[in-house]
């Protein structure tokens, strides 16, 4: 499963970034939605992990895009504050993580994610 992770703060991606590395994952990590959007052009990721506050363009805003071209786009949208319910409204694979967040919430999440992707039709 190919991984976009976009974090502002550069010891965050760093650490997140390694963390969510292997089980058949790899990860590209960016610092802004803008540079994100490039990256997905080039060849779309299975799954977005994006902070919400971001310098630019939003990470919501980053999903929102994304969701346009493809609702069917897994996503999850990390934020220190709660999102409430809206999100998943976007689509039927947008969720949310409360930072700061246990590794081993985010661990479930992606198995639970890497399942679906894999179970995709080709």
């Amino acid at each position: 499963m190919r991984i976009l992770y976009v974090e502002d703060n550069p010891e965050l991606r760093e650490t997140i970034g390694l963390l969510m590395e292997g089980d058949g994952q790899t990860v590209t990590s960016c610092a802004t939605a803008e540079e994100a959007l490039e990256l997905d052009a080039a060849q779309a990721f299975d799954l977005l992990v994006s902070d919400v506050s971001l310098p630019g363009l939003s990470g919501t805003d980053l999903a929102r895009k994304l969701l346009a071209e493809d609702p069917l786009r897994w996503i999850v949208l990390c934020s220190g504050y709660e999102l409430g319910t809206y999100p998943g409204s976007w689509g039927p694979n947008v969720r949310t993580l409360l930072k700061p967040f246990e590794l081993e919430d985010l661990e479930a999440l992606l198995g639970s994610i890497r399942e679906a992707v894999a179970q995709r039709p080709a």
